[in-house]
């Protein structure tokens, strides 16, 4: 497994989701998942950045229902489909054992949603796994650029459909 420069992922994500692509589709299938390791509350503040586009794509494909990410009056429903989806196509273990991920919110962010998550109780872990299929039922290009986060230690790697994990080990 290699581990990607910061400063080349910082240009891919500013490329990817900096919204250079308003008047058209983006050729890019892309979403990156952070996972910071907070050793003083004991959690794990998961955060996962989607374009918004293909995300109200495959929320409208999966739950065959109205879906609008920027409306302020469907805010409600549309945080229970985000829930439902993100919980079922990300999955976190520490020093593996799977942790329970729960749901905190989502924002837009120009052309992204940003998705947080928190667990709570755990151990600053050695090991941290980050299973992700997001967007893996709509594109067969997908990216997934996962990072993990441990102090000033920073862990990154891409991971290409059909893959699914990256362990960062500390």
């Amino acid at each position: 497994m290699h581990f990607l420069n910061t400063k080349f992922v910082t240009l891919l994500l500013v490329f990817a989701l900096g919204g250079m692509y308003k008047e058209s589709k983006h050729p890019l299938h892309v979403s990156t998942t952070e996972v910071n390791i907070n050793a003083k509350d004991k959690t794990l503040e998961v955060s996962t950045r989607i374009f918004s586009d293909d995300f109200e794509a495959i929320l409208v494909k999966l739950y065959k229902q109205k879906t609008d990410l920027s409306n302020p009056n469907l805010k409600a429903q549309m945080d229970a489909l985000v829930k439902k989806y993100l919980l079922s196509h990300l999955q976190i273990k520490a020093n593996g054992k799977v942790v329970a991920l729960n749901y905190i919110g989502f924002e837009i962010d120009h052309e992204a949603t940003n998705i947080y998550l928190e667990a709570e109780k755990v151990t600053p872990p050695k090991a941290v796994e980050v299973n992700s299929t997001v967007l893996y039922d709509m594109f067969d290009d997908q990216m997934s650029i996962i990072h993990v986060v441990k102090g000033a230690n920073r862990k990154s790697s891409k991971v290409l459909y059909p893959d699914r994990s990256f362990t960062a080990n500390f």
